[in-house]
């Protein structure tokens, strides 16, 4: 099978980015950001996922560090996927943490697009502002180039209700960037191709 990876550099007058990503990794996170609950949640995506994902990154602000991860994360995604043929494509992941669930339904189409409905009670997660959440998810599946739908659907511990939302983020991801042996080498679309 060929190697499902990418590594993206990015570098602009506001952030510099290094990242690298192994789809068929065994969880191995080295997340560097220097926002220490971005870091965690990133570390979720790939232990969770089951996907090597190395990030150091920098930046003059907190929102377009955030942006820019999202950015580089969604382009190596799409990069590692290629043509996306034999993969299973669509999946979906509900996870709970303590008082929180969280759900996710993504389709790897080709097509990035979001659909959100996340709740926070304020707006800062020890440092992280809530509504990056939704920048981070939405940014990165446009990127991505995969349909997106998010949705916490209850909880009272915002630190919670983010974290259950990355690890259905992971689940979803790693059921549909698994290759299905039954169309290996085939595009999972009756038009014989999705979009990269």
């Amino acid at each position: 099978m060929t190697k499902r990876t990418a590594s993206i550099k990015r570098q602009t007058t506001e952030t510099t980015i290094s990242l690298s990503l192994n789809l068929d990794g065994t969880g191995q996170a080295d997340m560097c950001t220097g926002v220490r609950l971005f870091d965690h949640m990133l570390s979720q995506l790939a232990k969770h996922g089951l996907f090597d994902i190395n990030i150091s990154a920098n930046g003059d602000d907190i929102h377009h560090l955030v942006e820019d991860v999202a950015l580089t994360l969604g382009k190596a995604f799409n990069e590692a996927l290629g043509e996306r043929k034999g993969i299973v494509r669509m999946a979906d992941a509900t996870v709970p943490m303590d008082d929180s669930l969280a759900s996710v339904a993504l389709d790897l189409s080709g097509r990035g697009y979001a659909v959100m409905d996340l709740s926070f009670a304020k707006n800062d997660l020890t440092g992280f502002p809530t509504d990056l959440v939704r920048h981070f998810l939405e940014t990165f599946a446009i990127e991505g180039r995969f349909n997106l739908h998010a949705r916490i659907l209850y909880g009272s511990n915002d630190h919670h209700k983010a974290e259950a939302l990355f690890k259905a983020l992971a689940r979803a991801l790693d059921k549909a960037t698994s290759i299905d042996p039954r169309r290996e080498g085939v595009a999972p679309s009756t038009k014989g191709m999705l979009e990269n």
